[in-house]
């Protein structure tokens, strides 16, 4: 256990049958970068049981806070969807991921593209100061198959914009563009389908992708990985990681149980 603490569980968010968030207490001692994961679960007899989550909630914030699926029969998921407050969890104490700023090269455009509970590492990125410093234009794309998997809409359409030390930076910078794919909504579509559209890049302001504009960060399901890594690659763009900073970053950390 010496690389896990037990963290107390101060509030639970259930945003659908499959969606839940949670927050905790937060070591002080706990450091991380925005965009980075953890190892997060529950102390179940001589071993942890514990997955991958990033930090939704960003590092200047004295709690951790965490996006989840629950994930029918998940070993771990089936049993951390059920805690609630003053209940404890174990916290990994070594962050580590991919999805940190300064994998990227410099560019004028951000684009963070998730799928369901992808959407975490982007939480903590867009309440970063340096995101904004770094790049005019903010572009969070967030696709699920119906309106209510849209956890955090409400924040990101009506509080953020609103917030007393992003809400200048939000309103100028960030573009918040959640699509569906199952039903009727304001976009419907898969993130690749919209970033394919002429439309798209005229609604949100910018010239179509190009290496030389655009960076990209992906977390989500490993086919829309899949699916814009092929379309992304095929317009020129090289993925960097740790030791060599590149176009585009993927978080390849995140299993589902």
């Amino acid at each position: 256990m010496s690389n896990f603490v037990e963290e107390t569980v101060l509030s639970v968010h259930h945003w659908t049958d499959r969606l839940f968030s949670f927050r905790t207490s937060r070591q002080p001692g706990f450091r991380f970068r925005n965009g980075q994961f953890t190892m997060v679960g529950l102390n179940e007899g001589k071993k942890p049981l514990v997955r991958a989550y990033s930090m939704a909630s960003p590092n200047y914030e004295d709690y951790l806070e965490f996006f989840s699926i629950k994930v029918p029969g998940g070993p771990l998921t089936s049993k951390l969807q059920h805690i609630k407050d003053g209940d404890q969890v174990v916290i990994g104490q070594k962050p580590t991921g991919t999805l940190v700023l300064d994998n990227l090269l410099p560019a004028k455009n951000l684009y963070l593209l998730g799928t369901g509970t992808g959407l975490a590492p982007f939480l903590s990125l867009i309440r970063d100061l340096e995101t904004y410093e770094r790049f005019e234009r903010v572009i969070l794309m967030h696709g699920c198959r119906f309106v209510t998997d849209l956890a955090y809409a409400d924040y990101l359409t009506n509080v953020l914009p609103n917030d007393e030390i992003f809400g200048e930076l939000v309103r100028e910078k960030l573009v918040y563009f959640p699509t569906v794919t199952r039903e009727a909504f304001r976009h419907v579509g898969r993130i690749t389908h919209h970033l394919q559209q002429p439309s798209f890049f005229d609604d949100v302001g910018v010239p179509p992708l190009s290496p030389e504009n655009d960076r990209i960060m992906l977390c989500g399901s490993p086919q829309m990985i899949q699916d814009l890594r092929t379309l992304i690659e095929g317009l020129g763009f090289e993925e960097g990681n740790h030791g060599e900073p590149g176009h585009f970053l993927v978080e390849k950390a995140f299993v589902q149980r």
